[in-house]
């Protein structure tokens, strides 16, 4: 195995990751506006994330930092022909991260209401968008034969994306109402376990559809066979697996499974793109590869010890921070945001 693959794979667990971890920060800044009926059970609610969800955000810096080192033309046609939806992306999760940081400092309630509100554009947006974009990667999109993008805005709205979108955010909102069931008590926790049941469904038929259409609609399956679709078909039994677990009231079990299809749905787009890293619609010989977007060999290899040492205490830290702040929330905690 050589350094760009090592490479490719780096960033596919840093993007499994960052769609675990703020998986379900998304999933509760959408659910925010729905299931806290007054301000104390709505500052209860941000306070489940409130220690995590910066820190969850690293996960995406760290793999755009990763993908612009290691493989730079990958990053440079991404970034030029996603850029409007990037930054209507990027701008939502400022206006978020702004949100919780500004709604306590008033407490006229139309103040907190906007900043409420704020935050649940700022997770819906960026959770579609994710879907979206991860789907173009796979399906292809126009890319010349200098790894320029050629296409518009309008060829990203595709059904594929539009679909892979949807499901992004029904697993992800699912995702943070079961980690709400886990982290809350009395009426939010019940609010948030009634909200998971009735996602499930919606779910389980968006994401067979999206994983579906990927595995058999843009090629995947010829091109590796029929032995990798059961990766895909981990991610589909551990989502069908959460309405047992959940109608018995393991909900930790439940938001495992809801992380093993998010991961093994992060897994499957991986490796229907290897070796490419983005597909050209106009013609195979022009999509980018971990050999023609990469680094210099020199680059690459630099890159892996400054990981090897510094990967595993972020890993310490980030592992620390959640076992600190485990305890579940009650209407006693202490407010903050």
């Amino acid at each position: 195995m050589d350094l760009n693959t090592i490479w490719f794979i780096l960033i596919g667990v840093l993007f499994t990751g960052f769609f675990f971890l703020e998986g379900f920060d998304f999933g509760v800044g959408i659910l925010l506006p729905f299931l806290g009926k007054e301000d104390k059970e709505r500052r209860i609610i941000i306070n489940t994330i409130g220690p995590h969800w910066d820190a969850n955000e690293v996960w995406l810096v760290t793999a755009g930092g990763a993908m612009f080192a290691a493989f730079p033309n990958w990053y440079a046609t991404l970034f030029s022909g996603f850029y409007l939806a990037l930054f209507l992306m990027l701008l939502t999760m400022i206006l978020r991260a702004v949100a919780f940081e500004f709604r306590s400092k008033d407490k006229n309630p139309r103040w907190r209401s906007w900043w409420d509100w704020m935050i649940f554009v700022g997770s819906l947006v960026p959770a579609l968008l994710w879907g979206v974009a991860m789907a173009n990667l796979l399906r292809g999109v126009p890319i010349d034969a200098s790894m320029t993008y050629v296409g518009g805005f309008f060829n990203l709205l595709n059904p594929f994306a539009l679909l892979c979108g949807l499901t992004f955010v029904l697993v992800f909102t699912l995702h943070g109402a079961i980690f709400l069931t886990l982290k809350t008590d009395g009426q939010i926790s019940k609010r948030a376990r009634a909200v998971a049941k009735a996602l499930w469904i919606p779910a389980v038929v968006s994401l067979v559809l999206a994983l579906g259409m990927g595995y058999f609609g843009t090629g995947m399956a010829a091109r590796l066979g029929v032995a990798p679709i059961v990766v895909p078909l981990i991610a589909v039994v551990a989502l069908l697996l959460v309405s047992w677990f959940l109608y018995r009231e393991r909900t930790g079990l439940a938001f495992v499974l809801t992380g093993v299809t998010i991961a093994f749905s992060t897994i499957t787009l991986f490796m229907g793109l290897y070796p490419r890293v983005m597909v050209s619609s106009l013609s195979p010989d022009w999509s980018l590869t971990i050999y023609n977007a990469s680094s210099s060999p020199y680059t690459l290899k630099v890159m892996s010890i400054v990981a090897l040492i510094l990967l595993p205490i972020v890993l310490a830290y980030q592992a620390w921070s959640y076992w600190i702040f485990r305890q579940r929330l009650v209407r006693e905690s202490p407010l903050e945001y």
